[in-house]
């Protein structure tokens, strides 16, 4: 039994590991995960892990990117300002999200994290690529560095990332197009959503952990065992998808994606509502 639960565990992970960085929603696929391969946990260290294994994906990000986001990493005076400038606009990017992720946890959980929610939000979101993409130009977008990038910019970019507290919607999906509605380039909206992701995910695994804790939640060995499985997995798989989605961004759009949200939050309603009446 603890074999196949470890299996589990891996493809939860390698799940995560792909949909977090890819604008299709690493949170809405874990949950459709868990209606056909249900690990042997409790509803909640389900619902801290839901959150926690991202934190593997999240180490894969200052892994390729250390030089770009460590000030040390160099003893450069102008380079070390300029990745404290970054990182303040991480960071200030990131609050918004924080904020209403702290204030709202429990309604979240309560009223969101269901089928119906997350197959709209697919379905919408991916409309929204698709729109954006065909009424924007390359030439449309303006700023093509996170240099460019201005305090406001990062800002209004994170009051995008909120739209992520909703199931289905896509952390990274809703930042990059949210920057691609600001005259962001692909390739920098990518970078500066997996920056955020740092700050964003620590702080919610964080939140989790702790209300896990304080709730009276204990957490079996195997659970633990699990936990660390997932999320093992989901960063070795981060490292090769998020090298893949840089590739990627430089020379294709992501109408793609938004044709595969549309595909699978319509699959996600018609089994639901076929399964509810059967």
């Amino acid at each position: 039994m603890l074999i196949s639960e470890i299996l589990k565990a891996i493809i939860i992970g390698a799940v995560e590991g792909i949909t977090e960085w890819l604008p299709i929603s690493s949170t809405g696929h874990l949950i459709l995960l868990d209606e056909i391969l249900s690990l042997n946990v409790s509803a909640s260290f389900f619902e801290m892990l839901l959150v926690v294994i991202q934190l593997g994906a999240i180490s894969a990000v200052p892994v390729l990117f250390l030089k770009r986001l460590w000030p040390l990493s160099t003893n450069d005076g102008t380079e070390i300002r300029k990745k404290l400038i970054l990182w303040s606009k991480v960071l200030l990017g990131a609050f918004p999200a924080a904020l209403l992720g702290l204030l709202f946890d429990d309604l979240l959980d309560r009223y969101f994290y269901n089928f119906i929610v997350v197959a709209l939000a697919l379905i919408i979101y991916g409309i929204a690529f698709i729109f954006a993409e065909k009424s924007r130009a390359e030439s449309d977008f303006k700023i093509k560095s996170l240099d460019d990038m201005s305090f406001t910019d990062a800002l209004k970019i994170g009051a995008f990332q909120c739209l992520s507290l909703i199931p289905g919607t896509s952390r990274s999906g809703s930042t990059i197009l949210g920057g691609m509605l600001l005259g962001v380039s692909r390739t920098t909206g990518a970078e500066f959503s997996f920056f955020m992701a740092i700050p964003i995910m620590i702080g919610a695994s964080g939140l989790k952990i702790l209300k896990f804790i304080f709730e009276g939640y204990v957490a079996t060995a195997e659970e633990l065992l699990l936990l660390f499985v997932g999320v093992v997995t989901s960063f070795l798989v981060s490292i090769f998808v998020i090298r893949f989605l840089m590739d990627y961004v430089k020379r294709h759009d992501f109408k793609i994606f938004g044709y595969y949200r549309i595909a699978l939050g319509a699959i996600v309603l018609v089994y639901f509502i076929i399964d509810s009446f059967a």
